[in-house]
């Protein structure tokens, strides 16, 4: 069974003005992943949340401009 490591305030999350918990850099970088959400300190160049019912290959919210639509 794996384990899981508890969440440190104000170095894997915050709280914002707004009262909604954000997640740092730091916690997505220790994730290891991208979730595609548009969250607001993703390390992986995600900018914008997607349509779930469109597939990935028509996706084109990635800033690095690989995943950008052909022109």
């Amino acid at each position: 069974m794996a384990t899981t490591s508890a969440l440190i305030p104000n170095i894997d999350y915050y709280i914002n003005t707004d009262g909604n918990l954000v997640f740092t850099e730091k916690y997505h970088l220790d994730r290891g992943h991208c979730c595609q959400s548009g969250c607001l300190h993703c390390p992986y160049g995600y900018k914008d949340k997607v349509d779930p019912n469109v597939p990935s290959e028509f996706q084109s919210n990635w800033s690095d401009g690989v995943f950008d639509e052909e022109e």
